[in-house]
């Protein structure tokens, strides 16, 4: 089972960026995705939300109108589309795989509810 997260880099603020999560290894329409991200000093917080088979989508109040989670399974691939970065979302990206069912109706934000992370990808918007 892998996730490889990619698409990181320097990035002035304003500008866009898409970062990709490629799967392998597992039945990839079974999984729902998360990205979450973690700043220097500071915890990893939930991003951004795509479930497995409905598609739903969910966003941190962060970043809701800016971003935009979407996969395209074809490739086993799911992306986050960055757009009018802030200095403040500077942060290794990583993303999240999980498969199982569960009850609560927000359990997307909690990352210790995900199977599979990746290694992360950093992303460093400048000011």
């Amino acid at each position: 089972v892998q996730l490889q997260a990619s698409g990181g880099g320097l990035v002035q603020a304003g500008g866009s960026t898409r970062l990709s999560c490629a799967a392998s290894g597992f039945n990839f329409d079974d999984y729902s995705i998360g990205w979450f991200r973690q700043a220097p000093g500071k915890e990893r917080e939930w991003v951004s939300f795509i479930s497995s088979r409905e598609g739903k989508t969910y966003y941190a109040d962060s970043v809701k109108g800016r971003f935009t989670i979407s996969r395209d399974k074809a490739k086993n691939t799911v992306y986050l589309q960055m757009n009018s970065l802030k200095p403040e979302d500077t942060a290794v990206y990583y993303c999240a795989a999980d498969g199982s069912y569960h009850a609560s109706p927000r359990w997307y934000q909690d990352k210790d509810d995900y199977d599979y992370w990746g290694q992360g990808t950093l992303v460093t918007v400048s000011s």
